[in-house]
């Protein structure tokens, strides 16, 4: 909040009368924290003088480098780099936040000021959203256009949380490095800045691990396209995929230029049958029985035997591969739903139990967290990681693990936070119901087969409230929000987009707009210009808010 304060402060605001976004319903998504709109136009002319102040690694100067080559193909601009008398300036302003921006156009120039690149970049992403066709979003051209304007308008903005999340499973299903970097551009669009890669699962694990080769091998392929619920049974399709580490360093680099970090989950030791199948010598609780990557949805009881030390070196090998490859700030290593079956009946795990004097079987993944901890606490500190766990991790004896962990909140998600922002820990707001975006949306009959009942529509998940009656001692705990795609009857990335937008749209907003500037109402109605963006980005979307027809899904 306190950025939002000081970028409107900043905001020398003109003499015209004050109409903020909810009243002049410029269709800007996310909304800004503060809009005047003034009188007049910018028009673009063929050739665009334009300037930018020095920084680091000139990378202010890459910002609109990475903005030309959308926007010159889209409009026939092409910029001309010259002096500080250029029509559109990129000003350094110190006083703003890492994320802030000012936006200030005239009809005669154009100046943005940021402190940080992130906040040019932002900058330039609302830019495309006041142009007169969504086309110039996704570089497309537009042969109705006859002249490219902006409307004259003032705009002082920051976002409200620091974390602002989508998670793509591709553990269940696997979409490959293009579709993958299509999320990340809408995405930045949107100004969210957190891709969550849920990269393993038990039905596969989705990323080369070069000490342990037979992940990828065996644990990165199936036998069934489709995962067996109820009366679907498997197909016996050899299924799978995986990505190298050199696609992910491509991806990692991708998101960093539009500034989105990217939190790798190896969800271990529950969800990790895929990896016992391709180790079970010494990752199973039962190695002399068969083992192979599963076929079904659900929760698989086949988990990792925390108890031995071979499984606890495996883990620490893995995080020192992911460390190289995701240079960022997280690794989340997953901790939902871990049976604890296969524990009560080794005899390994059970001495371990009795050792660390307990007999809550939870408290024996706490300690294997608590190995894996001290693995990464000895690493130099840029090799370093802050680790996020989902919160059924609060079961158990959390002590050992400190403070310094991050809990994502999604079963009982307002009262999961809270506990975990009292024991001192920081906490992520994704609540199953309604930030889970892979449920159905509606209740029409051609929606595709998902989870839910329907009741997930884009006003429910616009209408969820992140933070509501938190105390306020309570509140620099929480990072932020995150929405949530899993994919168990998900095959196809098409229908990934389908389900996912607009409903993306309405968690980046309230990931970055002030509670008190949100109305769904008003919301809608800036979406209307959504479509023209998603079909020009090449990107499915639900139909169901837009206009008064009710188009079927696909």
């Amino acid at each position: 909040m306190k950025n939002i304060k000081a970028t409107i402060t900043a905001l020398c605001l003109c003499a015209a009368p004050t109409i903020f976004a909810q009243q002049n319903n410029l269709p800007l998504i996310p909304q800004p924290a503060k809009v005047v709109q003034g009188d007049g136009t910018f028009t673009f002319s063929p050739t665009l003088k334009v300037w930018a102040d020095a920084y680091d690694g000139d990378s202010i100067k890459l910002v609109l480098q990475q903005f030309e080559q959308k926007f010159t193909p889209a409009t026939g601009t092409h910029f001309k780099y010259g002096g500080k008398s250029a029509t559109m300036q990129l000003r350094c302003n110190k006083h703003l936040g890492n994320e802030a921006y000012t936006l200030n156009v005239t009809p005669k120039q154009i100046v943005i000021e940021a402190a940080k690149p992130a906040g040019f970049f932002y900058a330039l992403q609302t830019l495309q959203q006041l142009l007169p066709s969504r086309n110039a979003m996704a570089g497309v051209p537009d042969s109705t256009i006859a002249s490219w304007t902006l409307p004259a308008v003032s705009i002082a903005d920051a976002p409200r949380f620091g974390w602002r999340g989508f998670m793509l499973d591709e553990g269940r299903h696997f979409y490959g490095k293009r579709e993958v970097m299509k999320i990340i551009d809408m995405m930045a669009a949107y100004k969210m800045n957190r891709f969550h890669w849920h990269l393993t699962e038990d039905q596969g694990w989705r990323i080369e691990i070069k000490k342990y080769p037979k992940l990828t091998e065996v644990g990165a392929w199936r036998h069934s396209r489709t995962l067996g619920y109820g009366e679907t049974v498997p197909d016996g399709e050899r299924y799978g995929g995986y990505y190298t580490q050199a696609d992910a360093r491509e991806i990692v680099k991708y998101a960093r230029d539009r500034f989105i970090e990217i939190v790798p989950e190896v969800d271990i030791p529950g969800h990790s049958q895929a990896a016992v199948a391709s180790y079970p010598e010494f990752l199973a609780c039962d190695p002399q029985n068969p083992h192979q990557v599963w076929l079904y949805q659900g929760v698989s009881a086949d988990v990792i035997n925390v108890s031995n030390p071979r499984a606890v070196q495996f883990a620490n090998d893995v995080i020192d591969e992911l460390t190289g490859i995701f240079p960022f700030s997280y690794i989340h290593l997953g901790g939902d739903e871990c049976p604890v079956y296969k524990w009560q009946h080794n005899a390994d795990c059970q001495k371990q139990l009795k050792e660390l004097g307990s007999d809550n079987y939870r408290d024996l993944q706490i300690n294997f967290y608590h190995q894996l901890q001290q693995h990464m606490a000895q690493k130099p500190q840029h090799e370093q990681r802050k680790l996020i766990f989902w919160n059924e991790v609060l079961h158990g004896n959390t002590a050992p693990l400190g403070k310094d962990i991050t809990i994502m909140a999604w079963i009982g998600a307002d009262a999961a936070a809270q506990d975990a922002a009292k024991r001192g820990m920081n906490t992520i707001l994704s609540p199953q119901i309604p930030y889970y975006i892979n449920r159905r949306q509606s209740k029409d009959v051609w929606e595709p087969r998902s989870q839910g009942w329907g009741t997930e529509t884009v006003e429910a998940v616009y209408n969820y409230v992140p933070m509501k009656g938190v105390p306020d001692a309570l509140q620099s705990k929480y990072l932020g929000v995150q929405a949530n795609f899993w994919t168990e009857w998900v095959e196809d990335a098409s229908t990934v987009q389908y389900l996912t937008f607009p409903r993306l749209a309405a968690v980046a907003e309230a990931g970055w707009t002030p509670q008190s500037e949100r109305s769904y109402t008003n919301f809608e109605q800036r979406l209307q210009a959504e479509p023209a963006f998603y079909k020009a980005a090449g990107v499915n979307y639900g139909k169901h808010v837009f206009g008064k027809t009710k188009d079927k899904a696909q």
